[in-house]
C-alpha cells in the first residue's frame, strides 16, 4: 500500500463529481492537494471544506499555455509534485446521425488532448527526479464503440490507449502509470442521459474505488466489477455479433 501522508498531488478536474469526492478522500488521508479546474469559486469552496492543506490553481485544460502556467503554479504552491490525477471531462450524448461538431471537438479536446497536455506538463519533472505517479480517468465506454457515444467514448478510448502506451514505456521505472475506468457515476454530466444507467454509482463510491486502486501497484481497474465484465468481454465478440446487439439501423 502507498503511504499517503505528506504526499503532494495535483488534481485536474477537482471542482465537482468524482474529482471533488476524490479530493475529499485524499485530503483525509493526509495528502497536500493542488486543486485545478476552470471554476475558481467551486475550487475555493472545496479547498475551504477539506481537512488538509489545499491550494487552488484554476486551469483551462483545453489551452496549452494555461496548462503550462498551472503546472508551474502547482509546483510553486506545494513544492515538487508526487503525482497528478486527471479527472477533467465534458460530455454530451448524441448520435453520428445528429453530429454536433462543436461538442464532439470539445469532448476530444478536454477529455483526451487535455490529459495529454497535463501529462506533458509534469513528465519532464518526473523524469528528472526519476519518480512520479500519473493517474488517468478512462471509462467503460472506451472499450468499444457504443451508440450515442460520439466524442465521449472515442476520447476515453484515447485516454486508455495513452495510459497503455505510457505503461509500455515506463513499466519497471519509478514513474507509475495507472488508469481507472468507471461506469456510470451520478453527476451533472450523466443527468443528460435519457436512458437507464445500470449500476449507477454515487461519486463517493466511485472515488473509493479509484483511491483504493491508486494505493496498489496495479495498472488498471474497471468498475463496478460486474458491469465491467460486459464491456471487457465485448472486445472478444465478432463484429457481426457486436453490432447486431449494439448497432442501430438495419
Amino acid at each position: 500500500m502507498r503511504e499517503w501522508a505528506g504526499k503532494r498531488y495535483w488534481l485536474v478536474g477537482a471542482s465537482e463529481g468524482l474529482g471533488r469526492a476524490l479530493a475529499e478522500r485524499m485530503s483525509r488521508a493526509g495528502v497536500e492537494l493542488v486543486l485545478s479546474a476552470r471554476n475558481a469559486d467551486r475550487l475555493q469552496d472545496l479547498a475551504d471544506s477539506l481537512p488538509g492543506t489545499a491550494h487552488v490553481v484554476p486551469v483551462d485544460a483545453s489551452d496549452l499555455a494555461s496548462v503550462k502556467a498551472a503546472a508551474a503554479a502547482a509546483v510553486a504552491a506545494a513544492g515538487e509534485l508526487d503525482g497528478v490525477v486527471y479527472l477533467a471531462g465534458v460530455y454530451w450524448p448524441f448520435s453520428a446521425r445528429e453530429w454536433d461538431a462543436e461538442k464532439a471537438e470539445a469532448m476530444c479536446d478536454i477529455n483526451f488532448t487535455g490529459a495529454a497536455r497535463v501529462v506533458g506538463a509534469v513528465m519532464p519533472g518526473f523524469m528528472q527526479r526519476g519518480r512520479g505517479h500519473i493517474v488517468l480517468t478512462g471509462s467503460l465506454s472506451g472499450f468499444r464503440g457504443l451508440p450515442g457515444s460520439i466524442g465521449y467514448g472515442s476520447s476515453k478510448a484515447g485516454v486508455m490507449h495513452l495510459a497503455e502506451s505510457m505503461q509500455c514505456d515506463l513499466r519497471g521505472s519509478d514513474i507509475q502509470v495507472q488508469v481507472a475506468n468507471p461506469g456510470f457515476i451520478k453527476t451533472r454530466l450523466t443527468e443528460k442521459n435519457q436512458f437507464s444507467m445500470p449500476f449507477l454509482m454515487q461519486p463517493d463510491d466511485a472515488a473509493r474505488e479509484m483511491f483504493e486502486h491508486m494505493g496498489t501497484p496495479y495498472f488498471k481497474r474497471s468498475f463496478p466489477m460486474v458491469f465491467s465484465w460486459l464491456f471487457r468481454l465485448s472486445q472478444f465478440f465478432p463484429d457481426w455479433l457486436y453490432y447486431r446487439i449494439f448497432g442501430g439501423g438495419k
